[in-house]
């Protein structure tokens, strides 16, 4: 859907001014061109917290990534049926706790009832710890509450078709906990999303707030050009899947002024790659090993 999407619009959109006809501030009308971090700057995002290490979304993954040196923490959200913003990154909660159903078809409170941290044990009994047996699935506000602004979150808006209602939810609990900035520099969140639809909706409502846009086939070679003028117009980045770049693209992508951030990258030579490529940062669910490799290609460089 995303590249067929932008396919059909790029140009109709820059060349009819189709964001300024339909209310839509541009990301530098808006003065969010700022990126989030400095060009510069290479960021260590924990993919689902440090979840190579850690039960993905929850509590104690989050926290061990922080301890991990990571620059953000990443949120997926899912809806409850009583409209509660959630971290998990399915649809539905089958993988990840020993409950199974669609998370829009269950309050919070069926939510709450679920183990959510006995799976990673089994799956990756080297790893087991017996304190992720009984973690609980945290809503986004526990999150926010736990950690305050002690640490940056990237928040993908999942499957937003499904949750109507997600982004304005979103938003408040932004607001709520005084998570944005006045520009995009002095955020403490990114929101990501593979919904161009979603982003645009939460550039209408804060177009302050920097955006990303998820990428899982990028266009390349001369396709791109167009692609990335079309995204810079709501979002400060985009972040594609790292199997499916390379340095071209990514040299194409800092050349028209948008930040990088590929996933997921897992080992030292694909972190390595990455950097010596020009990327602005990674997702990883290792970000102790990612945080090594900079420290090395910082001192080589």
């Amino acid at each position: 859907m995303m590249k067929s999407w932008l396919k059909k619009t790029a140009f109709s959109m820059l060349s009819a001014g189709f964001l300024l006809s339909s209310g839509i501030q541009t990301a530098g009308a808006a003065g969010a061109s700022l990126s989030p971090q400095p060009d510069a700057k290479l960021i260590n995002v924990a993919h689902r917290g440090a979840s190579g290490y850690a039960p993905e979304h929850t509590i104690a993954s989050y926290e061990l990534g922080r301890q991990m040196k990571a620059d953000y923490i990443e949120l997926d959200l899912q809806m409850t049926k009583d409209g509660v913003l959630i971290a998990m990154h399915d649809t539905t909660v089958n993988r990840t706790t020993n409950g199974t159903g669609n998370v829009k078809d269950m309050t919070i409170a069926e939510i709450k009832q679920l183990d959510a941290g006995t799976w990673f044990n089994v799956r990756n009994p080297e790893k087991a710890k017996a304190e992720y047996e009984g973690l609980k699935v945290p809503t986004l506000e526990e999150v926010f509450q736990h950690f305050g602004h002690s640490t940056h979150y990237y928040i993908e808006t999942k499957s937003p078709n499904v949750y109507p209602g997600m982004e304005k939810e979103l938003l408040r609990l932004i607001e709520k906990y005084k998570l944005g900035g006045p520009n995009a520099r002095a955020s403490k969140v990114l929101i990501q999303s593979f919904s161009p639809e979603s982003l645009i909706m939460i550039h209408n409502m804060n177009p302050k707030l920097p955006l990303v846009q998820l990428l899982s086939t990028p266009s390349l070679g001369t396709a791109a050009a167009a692609e990335l003028a079309a995204i810079k117009q709501y979002a400060v980045g985009v972040g594609p899947s790292f199997a499916r770049i390379n340095q071209d693209y990514v040299q194409q992508v800092r050349a028209s002024g948008l930040q990088i951030h590929p996933y997921t990258v897992n080992t030292p030579e694909n972190m390595r790659l990455a950097l010596e490529w020009g990327v602005n940062g990674v997702f990883t669910d290792y970000p102790d090993v990612f945080h090594g490799v900079m420290k090395e290609y910082k001192r080589g460089k």
